[in-house]
């Protein structure tokens, strides 16, 4: 069950997009079949699901109009990502993170920007979501380009903490050796995420991880405020080698 505000965007979503096709599009001869790329010619049909996460996952350079396609795409591809069904999450960057989508129509832009923020609430008040929360956190974040609206909006209660310890307990073995934790976001808008994560987990991160009662994933937290080599060289390291 979705929340409200889940199901909400999801009509948006439908309601924006429905309509939408590639109507020039000729696809890739070697990789896709042509009764697979008839379909993203035609519009208000439905596509087999394979050959909706295929095309979602497919580099740009495989589409005469990879916005038309994805646009196409977005009534079931946003529904399949909210029911867990596209088993391709994480397995390679979202056709929406290689598209320039804010810039698209206003209705268009915030019926997505609105579907990301919904989906993370919805998955922050689910003890087991379908996929791994930091796979959602970074097909969410990649696909908008920021990390802040979901670090802001990361409420407390029992599944939010849950996720929260498991995301920073992932994003730590990269973080402190100052690479990234997000494996598909390419685009020059990473820089900043990576550094607002940083900012954000040394600061009110950290501050949530001691008030849930640990300390130590606080404090590794905490060293990502400082330079590469004060953080190794810090104290913090000789105490969980002791205790471990």
């Amino acid at each position: 069950m979705h929340s409200p505000a889940l199901d909400a965007a999801l009509a948006t979503i439908d309601t924006v997009f429905d309509g939408f096709a590639s109507p020039h599009e000729t696809g890739c001869g070697m990789c896709h079949l042509p009764e697979e790329t008839a379909y993203l010619r035609t519009p208000s049909t439905r596509i087999p699901l394979d050959v909706v996460q295929m095309y979602v996952y497919e580099v740009s350079d495989h589409f005469d109009d990879h916005a038309a396609a994805m646009r196409r795409l977005l009534p079931q591809a946003a529904r399949a990502m909210a029911d867990g069904a596209l088993t391709g999450l994480q397995y390679g960057a979202h056709g929406l993170s290689r598209v320039e989508w804010r810039f698209w129509p206003p209705e268009q832009a915030a019926a997505i920007d609105a579907f990301l923020r919904a989906w993370w609430q919805d998955v922050l008040a689910t003890p087991e979501p379908p996929y791994g929360v930091d796979d959602i956190f970074d097909t969410c974040v990649t696909i908008a380009g920021t990390v802040t609206p979901f670090l802001e909006g990361w409420v407390d209660g029992p599944a939010a903490d849950a996720h929260l310890v498991h995301c920073v307990d992932v994003w730590l073995y990269d973080l402190l050796g100052d690479a990234s934790p997000f494996s598909w976001w390419y685009d020059d808008s990473k820089v900043t995420g990576v550094m607002d994560l940083r900012t954000w987990l040394s600061g009110p991160g950290a501050a949530r991880l001691r008030a849930l009662d640990q300390p130590d994933l606080a404090i590794r937290c905490e060293l990502l405020a400082l330079p590469y080599d004060e953080r190794w060289a810090h104290p913090h390291w000789d105490t969980a080698a002791a205790t471990s």
